[in-house]
Parts: structure tokens; sequence; C-alpha cells
């Protein structure tokens, strides 16, 4: 992979956009910030990607019917509750784009609308009437505005996840900045997860959306902490195209430059989710080679980050690999398991506990050693051919189960 720039103002690294954060006083504690922005000076081409549950939360259904013209101008978004299962929660969100779009002086179909929290709470549109005001007056582009928005997202999150990277096209510097909320209620299609992308490189519509939909599928859908899919996942990007790069509207070197690049914003916030897990302590990821096809591997990786066993072990550092050799064999993957090789690497090192289906000896007390780390890979080997894939989790621990005891509280 290459490596890139890293800037320190996430969504405000690329032309044209700012953002802000505020307490808008949906959520009872004053020190939480809980709606947050993010505007294009321009009007932006757009494209989203959301969560495969029956159940969805009314903004999803509100931007995909905002963004079908393939355009918007601002993302908002509040975090305190989720807006879902509620009988008025399309009007509610189909009114705060209306409020918004006043304030920013833009069409309020050129909003895209989110919300995460509680599932099922009444929401009130009072808030988003009394604060929009201070919340576009206070927009700006500087990390610290950007740091506002990324704290108005998140819910159970530990830490902010954001970021922003540097590449060229065609001649032309070119910024990507994305910013993330997940931590619990993660699992694949989408994971439990807000991501809002920003972009000021020039790129049509139709390779937008290819290129949002082929890097989520290998990065944030490759992404579980505890198997529950949510009501309210979306991926967002706008490219308001101020980079001024000639528009990339085919599959050529320059599409393969943004793509990459993307693909290195994604991957890294889906780890940094994983890692920030509900009670998690260790991020674990599953590298799979040598599997008959990337379908093949996309099944294992799934499933041996998905097991509950397996992320329990991981938590205790006991390299029971049997548990990973189950994963595999409920993986619905076409795998031989009389050739599966599987290790445990961390910067502490690397020992091989499997080689064609079977133990080897190893020993317990150095496999103890690298799995105390707080970054685990788990590498398994199919040898039966080129398919690859990896994916993205973290232990169980007894604080997941404490957390989500009282959640609602």
């Amino acid at each position: 992979m290459m490596e890139y720039k890293i800037l320190d103002s996430g969504v405000v690294s690329p032309k044209g956009f700012k953002a802000n954060g505020i307490h808008a006083g949906i959520r009872a504690n004053k020190d939480r910030i809980d709606l947050s922005l993010i505007a294009s000076d321009v009007k932006a081409k757009a494209s989203a990607v959301y969560t495969s549950n029956l159940v969805k939360g009314a903004p999803i259904y509100v931007t995909k019917a905002n963004i079908n013209d393939g355009f918007a101008q601002a993302i908002i978004c509040n975090s305190g509750n989720a807006n879902t299962c509620n009988s008025d929660g399309i009007e509610i969100a189909t009114r705060t784009c209306e409020i918004l779009a006043n304030e920013l002086n833009i069409k309020a179909n050129d909003v895209i609308v989110a919300s995460t929290g509680v599932i099922g709470l009444p929401l009130s549109i009072e808030p988003f009437e009394k604060g929009m005001k201070e919340l576009v007056s206070g927009l700006g582009d500087t990390k610290e505005k950007n740091d506002l928005a990324v704290a108005g997202i998140m819910t159970t999150d530990t830490v902010k996840k954001d970021i922003a990277i540097e590449f060229e096209v065609d001649g032309k510097l070119c910024r990507i900045g994305a910013m993330t909320k997940g931590s619990g209620m993660i699992h694949p299609n989408l994971a439990t997860m807000l991501c809002f992308i920003t972009t000021d490189c020039n790129i049509s519509n139709l390779m937008l959306d290819k290129a949002i939909k082929d890097v989520v599928c290998d990065t944030f859908n490759m992404l579980s902490v505890d198997g529950d899919t949510s009501t309210n996942d979306t991926v967002a990007i706008m490219a308001n195209g101020l980079a001024g790069n000639k528009e990339i509207d085919s599959n050529d070197k320059n599409y393969a430059k943004f793509y990459d690049a993307l693909y290195y914003v994604c991957e890294n916030l889906a780890k940094r989710m994983a890692k920030d897990g509900e009670g998690a302590t260790k991020l674990l990821i599953c590298n799979v080679s040598g599997a008959k096809s990337k379908k093949d591997a996309k099944l294992v990786a799934k499933s041996v980050i998905c097991s509950s066993l397996l992320k329990a072990a991981i938590f205790g550092s006991d390299a029971n690999w049997g548990r990973v050799l189950c994963a595999i064999g409920y993986s619905n993957a076409d795998v031989d398991v009389e050739k599966v090789d599987v290790s445990f690497k961390s910067k502490a090192g690397v020992i091989l506990v499997c080689k064609n289906g079977s133990g080897v000896p190893f020993s317990e007390d150095e496999a103890k050693k690298i799995l105390l780390e707080d970054e685990i890979e788990v590498l398994v080997e199919l040898n039966s051919g080129k398919g690859e894939s990896k994916a993205f989790g973290c232990d169980l621990t007894y604080d997941y189960v404490k957390i989500n005891g009282d959640y609602r509280s």
C-alpha cells in the first residue's frame, strides 16, 4: 500500500470544505457536542452507501431521496438519538434539511442528513431550530472546527476518528478527508457506523459512485465488533472538484490513484473503529491468503474475526488456534481444511500454531508474549489459490457487557 502525507485537519483539509459542532440540546449532558455540520463552498458530487438492515433510520430515506440526483452541499448529523422507529422521523429529518438549507442559502435537497444514538427515542425538532444559526455561523476550516464536528457524531466512542491525506492527480494536488463514529453494534454490511468523506478531487458521479461502493466492500464491510448491524449506518462522500484536476471519468490511472487514496483512508478508519470497539483492549486483524477465490477469502476472514470464542481467547492472550479452524469450518467458504496453516503475529513476533489443518509444537510462553500486544494478526494460509482478503475486529471483554447493559442511561 502506498504511503501518503497525513494532514491534521480531517474533513476540512480538502479545498472548499468547512465544519463545526455544537451542543444543541439533543443530549441532556451539556458537555457533549451533539450536532455536527460539514459544508462545501460549492455544490459537490455525492454518493452514499447505507445499512443493509431492513429497519432503517428516517434520515437514510431522506438522504437517499436528496442525493438521488448525485449532488449535495452539506452533511448534518446529530448524536444522542437515532431518529429510528419514530412515527414523525421522516418529518423531523426533512425539516432539519430545510432549516439548514435556509441558513446556508442552499436547496434542502442538497443536504445529507444523519443521526446516531438510541433507537426508538422521540426526537424534537426544537434543538435544530434553536441551534442551527450558531452551528452555521461557526463554520470554519481549522483543525479545531474539524474536531468539534468529529466530537458531535460520537456515541460510545472513546477516541475521535478522522484522517486526511494528500495525493496527486493530473499534476494537481488533491486531498481526501474523513471522519467516522463507531464503537459498538458493528458488523459487516455496513458495520454500525457513520462515515463522512470530503474530497476536492474532480471526479464524475459514475466513478465516484463506483469508488465508494467498491472501497466499502473491502474495508467497512469487513469490520465487525459484535455481530450487530445497525439501523443508521451511512458512508457518504462529497467531491467538490476544487483541486482543479481534469475530471476523472473512466477507469484509468487517475481513477486508480483516487481509488487507492480512498481505500487508504477507509481502511485506516476501519482499523481504528475496530480497535475502539466497545470494551476492546486489542485490535484483531485476520489476513487470509491462498483462497480459491476472493469471495472465499472474505468469507473466511469475516468468520474468524466474528468468532466470539476466538475474540474471548484473544482477550485472554490464549493461543487457542482450534477456534480459528472452527470459524473457518463454518464460514461456508470452499476450503480444503487439510491444507490450512495458521499463525499469530504482533510486533512481538510471529508463531506458527497450525500446519495442514493440524497442530504443531509451539511455545505457549512465546505465543502468550505475542498475544499480549494490543494489535494481533491471525494469518490464515489456505494453500488453494490466489484469493486474498482481510477483516478487522477486536477482542471480547467484560466491559462490552457492562457498556451495553445500561446503554440507554
